[in-house]
């Protein structure tokens, strides 16, 4: 269990880096027909690896046509985001196309309730910060009131101490040297999610309500009900809930999504690492291999010991409490309309590291949702509801809590299907150790390697569109040391992204075609491998797809996250308008960068594409020896950008910015 070795190196400056570092190492035992060698065999590898100036590999994922007309289609105005391309690079503030303006709506710190002081990043406290906005905002998303009025939505999820708190490094070592009880629960405090009223003032500027009912903060000691098929097994119960039914809290909520009927799903995501054992080899690394639970807890990387939570809490120590990580990795529903609701953990849609819940009603009626598993050769799901969405939004709440987990397995062919996940059916027994469907969905990822899914470079946020196309983010893999069709490069430091069609534009389909959109890297490197649409502009091509968005008109944006890597592209991460259609498929242009070390979450439309919400989580961070004449790691008292404060003393703040169209209108028309 080496890996977690990795983890306390003093290579990596800062907790983002460490989390990339750990997903650098795949659980799954199930390596011999990966994305990789579907992809290589599909198209060959020889002609993938060729790259973006290849004309076989160009016209096998765009066409024929795009090499002789594509050009012609871009100056004849077929491109539909209208917007003067941003000029790539990386500094200490944020950037946008020209006509735009990016504002930022609230950072961390900013209270979300009346009568709360300014923020002293000096004078921290628990108590405080429950009262605040959280820290590393992701997913974001919005639920209209009524034109101009509506509630926001955002996750938290993880807190970098080094930044957040003075004379104070980099929290996820073995020593965890300078931890207190006071500064864990400031930062349990910090994660989880914000939920809050905002509206437009009278100069139609986006602001934050702060007495307005709807206003909550979600945290690790939040109250949840445990519902589905794994509510109350024996292996959910612990000494503080015996039912095996309730659970406080939700930590590391990455990506998410806003359901049809306006609740709000967070996906939690990295929550193997806040368990903590006291038991360790002389390097530091958690044993559990003499746990009742050994195969479980090595196939979800528990514990990953990242936090000194478990010194202080004893329920995140897996010496006192085993069975309380298998009460997180699950998609948590909140309603964002009633401060009093009590979320719930629904375990039907499976346990594993959640990275999205976008969900969609099929033409059945039946909700769709899509999510990945944020590790390197980990899966794609989907859940389709046994029920049908209807007019009482209270039944519809239920929706999530029956209906069945599909894994998905790609062909060589260019086909994939849906493998259910339910106990009784294939290898999903009892002799395979799942005795009830709730033995499946705590161990998920288990029950799917044994259905031989497709494991993936890295699948993160998956967006369905209206047309039953499906879009899947790649974000890196540089552990694949063979290629095959659908994840098509070794070394795969870049990514790319997959459009799935679900048979007769169906999302309850179970079986559809798949086809790479992008290869992701610089174009104009051979060896990187990278395919692009040929109108791709220098400014245009990004690396590690992470987050998307579709607008109204069905087009797709895509925000990046490249962690440290971003000193072998010199970009920061940025939104990026990405074409789908058309002779100008694959034609990529850039919207909106980041400071440095920050990595770009949301992105969220509202107000009928007027207003674009994106989230910059840990400004200051990543990669920051890269960062010319700053070459060293960002510490509270000397970080790489002040960003979005520029004040001295002021550390940087993860903030939600808000995008609107100078004059008005829609963004990007």
């Amino acid at each position: 269990m080496n890996r977690r070795t990795i983890i306390d190196s003093s290579e990596h400056h800062n907790k983002a880096e460490a989390f990339e570092a750990f997903d650098d190492i795949p659980t799954n035992p199930n390596l011999g027909n990966t994305i990789g060698d579907v992809v290589n065999r599909r198209y060959g590898r020889r002609e993938v690896m060729r790259g973006a100036l290849a004309v076989t590999a160009t016209t096998a994922l765009f066409g024929s046509t795009a090499l002789s007309t594509g050009r012609a289609r871009a100056e004849s105005g077929a491109d539909r985001f209208v917007f003067d391309e941003l000029s790539w690079g990386n500094d200490e503030t944020h950037h946008i196309a020209e006509g735009y303006d990016a504002n930022v709506l609230i950072r961390w710190g900013d209270p979300i309730f009346p009568d709360v002081a300014d923020f002293d990043p000096m004078n921290q406290s628990a108590e405080d910060q429950l009262q605040r906005f959280g820290y590393n905002n992701d997913y974001v998303g919005f639920v209209e009131l009524e034109p101009g009025r509506g509630v926001l939505c955002v996750n938290h999820e993880y807190t970098n101490e080094e930044v957040m708190f003075p004379g104070l490094g980099r929290q996820d070592r073995a020593d965890f040297e300078g931890m207190t009880a006071e500064i864990v629960d400031i930062e349990m405090a910090a994660h989880g999610g914000s939920i809050f009223e905002i509206a437009r003032n009278g100069d139609g500027v986006w602001q934050v309500v702060l007495d307005s009912p709807y206003n909550r903060r979600i945290h690790p000691g939040t109250e949840m009900r445990i519902d589905g098929p794994a509510a109350g097994h024996a292996r959910m119960q612990t000494g503080a809930d015996p039912s095996g039914t309730q659970v406080f809290g939700t930590i590391n909520n990455c990506a998410g999504g806003i359901t049809p009927w306006g609740t709000y799903l967070m996906a939690e995501e990295n929550f193997h690492g806040y368990f903590w054992t006291d038991t360790v080899d002389g390097e530091g690394d958690p044993d559990v291999s003499q746990m009742a639970q050994a195969a479980s807890f090595e196939r979800y990387g528990v514990p990953g010991r990242w936090y000194a939570w478990g010194q202080y809490h004893e329920r995140f120590n897996i010496d006192a409490e085993p069975n309380e990580p298998n009460r997180f990795g699950y998609i948590v529903e909140v309603d964002p309309l009633d401060p009093e609701s009590v979320p719930v953990k629904h375990t039907a849609l499976g346990r594993f590291r959640h990275e999205g819940s976008e969900s969609i009603i099929a033409p059945s009626g039946q909700v769709v949702v899509y999510s990945g598993d944020d590790n390197r050769f980990d899966y794609v799901y989907k859940f389709v509801s046994a029920g049908v969405v209807g007019d009482d939004r209270s039944a519809n709440m239920q929706l999530l809590s029956e209906g069945t987990l599909y894994v998905a397995r790609y062909d060589d062919d260019g086909t994939f299907e849906w493998l259910p996940l339910v106990q009784g059916e294939g290898p999903l027994t009892a002799e395979n150790g799942f005795e009830t469907q709730g033995d499946v969905l705590i161990d998920t990822r288990m029950a799917a390697d044994l259905l031989g899914a497709t494991p993936m470079d890295r699948p993160e946020d998956i967006e369905p569109r209206a047309d039953g196309s499906v879009f899947v983010m790649l974000t890196n893999n540089t552990r694949r040391e063979e290629a095959n069709a659908t994840n098509p490069r070794p070394d795969n430091a870049f990514g790319h992204i997959l459009q799935m069609n679900e048979a007769g534009g169906d999302h309850a389909a179970l079986s559809g075609t798949w086809d790479i959109l992008v290869q992701c890297g610089d174009p104009t490197i051979d060896d990187v491998g990278a395919v692009w649409n040929p109108e791709t502009s220098e400014n245009g091509w990004f690396a590690s797809p992470d987050n998307c968005a579709v607008d109204t008109a069905g087009r797709l944006w895509i925000s990046t996250d490249q962690g440290g890597n971003w000193g072998r592209t010199g970009k920061s991460d940025g939104l990026y308008s990405l074409e789908t259609e058309g002779e100008l498929r694959g034609h990529a242009k850039l919207f909106f960068r980041c400071p440095v070390g920050g990595e770009l979450c949301g992105p969220y439309f509202a107000d009928n594409d007027q207003t674009l919400f994106l989230a910059v989580q840990h400004p200051g961070t990543d990669g920051t020896s890269d960062f010319a004449g700053f070459e060293r790691a960002s510490t509270f008292e000397d970080p790489a950008t002040r960003w979005p404060d520029f004040v001295d003393n002021m550390p940087p703040r993860p903030s939600v910015v808000v995008v609107t169209k100078q004059g008005g209108g829609q963004i990007a028309v």
